[in-house]
């Protein structure tokens, strides 16, 4: 999904901001920055992949949420929205309104030719300092190729590729195994 600043506001103003909007925003650095939509491909990496979490996690009170569910890295921001969040823990929110959550265990983001550089970047780097998560996924949507970040016990955190239609993407935080060929399905890749 794409994004483009549009104003600068305080966090509590961007939450009051955001509750009423028709559309979604993001918020870093002081910025309010607007977001498109996406293409089908990117749209049905995200249904693969929260739908093979889904049914892997439905008996567990585990939760699985798609790119409407905000996530705070810290209760002042930076807010985002990932393509995918899970948990398998109880959902921390932000106050009463239980709309940004606090507590995510794995982030997936789907990338687009414009947001690339903002989600290897700042996005990335915002990610990383959440306690509570423990792996990332990055996802191509031009070429098979996942990139699985999870955090070890000192704090590093360690890369493994995927490239091939039989790679599975092992999510040790949800106890969860998915192929690529299920990510990519239906994509044409």
């Amino acid at each position: 999904m794409a994004t483009e600043p549009l104003q600068s506001l305080s966090p509590q103003d961007f939450l009051a901001f955001e509750r009423e909007a028709e559309t979604k925003h993001e918020y870093a650095g002081g910025e309010v920055l607007a977001m498109t939509g996406a293409s089908e491909r990117h749209n049905l990496i995200v249904a693969n992949l929260a739908g093979e979490l889904y049914l892997q996690l439905r008996d567990r009170p585990c939760r699985i949420y798609s790119s409407d569910q905000r996530v705070a890295i810290s209760p002042e921001g930076p807010f985002y929205y990932p393509d995918v969040v899970a948990l398998c823990e109880a959902p921390r929110f932000l106050d009463e309104e239980d709309d940004t959550l606090l507590n995510p265990s794995v982030l997936v983001e789907v990338l687009s030719p414009s947001t690339e550089a903002f989600v290897r970047g700042p996005k990335f780097s915002d990610y990383r300092t959440i306690e509570s998560v423990q792996e990332i996924v990055i996802v191509a949507q031009d070429a098979m190729r996942v990139e699985h970040f999870v955090r070890r016990n000192d704090g590093h955190w360690l890369l493994t590729d995927h490239a091939s239609p039989e790679s599975v993407l092992e999510l040790v935080a949800l106890g969860c195994r998915v192929e690529l060929s299920r990510v990519y399905a239906k994509t044409g890749l």
